[in-house]
């Protein structure tokens, strides 16, 4: 197990899958009731992972809320078990392990983010989840998102995206944000979906939205 200043790397177990298990990155929270949030990365296949410096910004947000994280790799990625998975069951299975392990180590209400891929597992597995009060997706591809499932998450929602990111248009974003009174959307400028410009934009947004709530 090895460390980044208050962050631990951990093991995540998937309880159905053998000897399979996760890498995880953990940063605790503050207070005997600070919550927590999981942040998964974007596509396995296309060099997602928890080294992705959008998920340390989402991470910052929460330490400095604070409040815990746990960012992990997909399964066949970096110390994760088993071969990468473009699949939603895979994804959904993966981040229904790290979600389970943050609940049992942090007390208090919980947040679903991901970037990207992962934001659409955040969606999917953190709307079924009680302890789930906030959803926090960072550049979403609208045809991965369940307007269904966002309907019927009754807990505060923010979306971030790129002005000129072409995979999570911030209008389309917009549109299917509209009719829930609980959704916010935040548009960081010149950014594409890979915020080479506007990374640090993410972090103050999400900070933002965080003490907010």
């Amino acid at each position: 197990m090895g460390a980044r200043n208050d962050q631990k790397m951990v093991t995540i177990a998937l309880d159905d899958a053998g000897e399979l298990a996760l890498e995880g990155l953990f940063a605790g929270g503050a207070g005997a009731d600070c919550g927590g949030a999981v942040i998964a990365p974007p596509h396995p296949l296309f060099g997602g992972s928890l080294d992705s410096p959008v998920l340390s910004e989402l991470a910052m947000a929460f330490r400095q809320a604070g409040r815990a994280s746990l960012c992990f790799n997909w399964r066949g990625v970096g110390a994760s078990g088993g071969e990468p998975s473009g699949e939603a069951a895979d994804a959904d299975q993966d981040y229904a392990a790290a979600l389970r392990q943050l609940a049992e180590t942090v007390p208090g209400p919980l947040a679903a983010c991901g970037y990207s891929f992962g934001s659409a597992a955040a969606l999917r597995v953190g709307g079924r989840y009680p302890r789930v009060r906030e959803l926090l997706l960072v550049a979403p591809p609208p045809a991965l998102l369940s307007a269904a499932a966002l309907r019927a998450f009754p807990g505060r929602v923010l979306a971030i995206a790129g002005e000129r990111d072409a995979v999570a248009p911030p209008a389309e974003l917009e549109q299917l944000l509209a009719a829930l009174p609980g959704a916010e959307l935040a548009v960081v400028p010149e950014a594409d979906h890979f915020f080479a410009r506007g990374l640090a934009a993410i972090g103050r947004a999400a900070a933002a939205w965080l003490g907010r709530g």
